[in-house]
């Protein structure tokens, strides 16, 4: 959970990247009401920070001159890569909290120059990614706990809630951090099972980095590991089917840790692994090509249930 003040900070950053911003357009940006901004307000101006309130139609919020850092040196495909990466980053899920990417993203805007600035800010503001969001999202502190064992060959101490609700204590030595499906995993040596296991980073419940270290195998391959594992998994279903589409542009939209392309003579066979029908059903759908599914027959279910679903909001019939 993010406390408070990060939020109240990225109110700094936004008006200090755009001068000016209207309490509903700081309230859809940070993702709470209007009330809640005023407040950040407050408290902003409690705190001594030059925050002015203008009313009427036009009004809003800006501060006074001042705060400025001196601009980085930021080439345009510089400025562009940054502000991508941020916006895919959430778009993904990869970050939960809509306030750590518009504070990073205001920074970034606040030191650019005034003309790189303004062509990064049009992108940002016209830019619409299609890409579903991730369905779990683990914290922040997690991912960078892990990151860190992983870099400096760290064991760790887990808390580990499996999908019964169980949990266990168990030291683990992890091998690398792998985003598949709109889910992080965690591949590594488990030394409570004695083996190598595939752990999912939101169901961890606690972390803490060891002292110990460890030796990854040198020919460990963390994304092929991930996708053996799920191809096996008891919970996990097996999707396959026929895209009419070629190769080439399957793999255009398709990346290749989220599933396996091969040609057929109807087009493209897609094979992934999901935990849920529903996520694989708005996948398929949302490749934009005509599909017919193989495998499993469940999956048939779960589209004719979402293509009612489709029918009734073209109708504008609420179910």
């Amino acid at each position: 959970m993010y406390h408070p003040t990060t939020r109240v900070l990225t109110v700094l950053e936004l008006l200090q990247a755009r001068g000016r911003l209207s309490g509903p357009e700081l309230a859809e940006r940070l993702e709470v009401d209007l009330r809640t901004v005023r407040r950040y307000v407050t408290m902003l101006q409690d705190l001594g920070i030059p925050v002015e309130a203008e009313r009427g139609r036009h009004g809003g919020y800006r501060l006074r001159p001042g705060f400025r850092l001196p601009p980085l040196l930021f080439t345009d495909d510089e400025a562009l890569a940054v502000m991508l990466g941020l916006l895919v980053a959430r778009r993904l899920g990869l970050i939960a909290d809509a306030s750590t990417v518009e504070g990073a993203l205001a920074k970034v805007e606040r030191a650019l120059p005034p003309d790189v600035r303004g062509r990064v800010s049009a992108v940002q503001e016209t830019l619409q990614i299609g890409t579903t969001r991730s369905m779990a999202i683990p914290s922040t502190a997690t991912v960078m706990a892990l990151a860190t064992a992983v870099t400096n060959r760290r064991q760790v101490w887990l808390r580990y809630g499996a999908a019964t609700e169980e949990e266990t204590e168990r030291l683990v030595d992890p091998y690398g951090l792998v985003h598949v499906v709109g889910r992080w995993y965690a591949p590594g040596f488990c030394h409570l099972r004695d083996d190598f296991r595939l752990f999912r980073i939101d169901r961890i419940r606690d972390i803490t980095i060891l002292e110990q270290t460890f030796a990854r195998p040198p020919d460990f391959d963390p994304l092929t590991f991930v996708q053996d594992a799920l191809a096996v998994a008891p919970n996990v279903w097996h999707i396959e089917a026929i895209l009419e589409t070629s190769l080439e542009e399957a793999r255009m939209a398709v990346p290749a840790h989220a599933a396996i392309l091969a040609p057929c003579a109807e087009g493209t066979v897609i094979r992934l692994n999901v935990e849920c029908l529903d996520e694989a059903a708005r996948y398929l759908v949302g490749l934009g090509w005509p599909f017919t599914v193989r495998q499993p027959a469940e999956l048939r279910g779960v589209l004719r249930d979402l293509a009612r679903q489709i029918s009734h909001a073209a109708e504008g019939v609420s179910m």
